[in-house]
């Protein structure tokens, strides 16, 4: 399994786009540089009403799925 960090800050009319039928998955930058792509569904549950901000940790299985998702500060 592989570990990454996420800080994201994001508006809520920006998260309004993760709802659409269009979007499907978003990708995202990892503290160490990294382009990942995941299911907007991940992010939903952490959306509120100023937006989605905060310190995300991503596992992912050697299958490249998503093991975890979730806000860590």
């Amino acid at each position: 399994m592989r570990t990454y960090y996420f800080n994201l800050n994001a508006s809520y009319e920006m998260c309004e786009k993760l709802y659409t039928a269009s979007t499907n998955s978003v990708i995202l930058h990892s503290e160490s540089g990294e382009r990942i792509q995941i299911p907007t569904l991940n992010l939903r549950p952490f959306v509120t009403r100023v937006g989605l901000k905060g310190r995300f940790r991503l596992i992912i299985t050697s299958e490249n799925k998503v093991f975890s998702f979730e806000k860590i500060t």
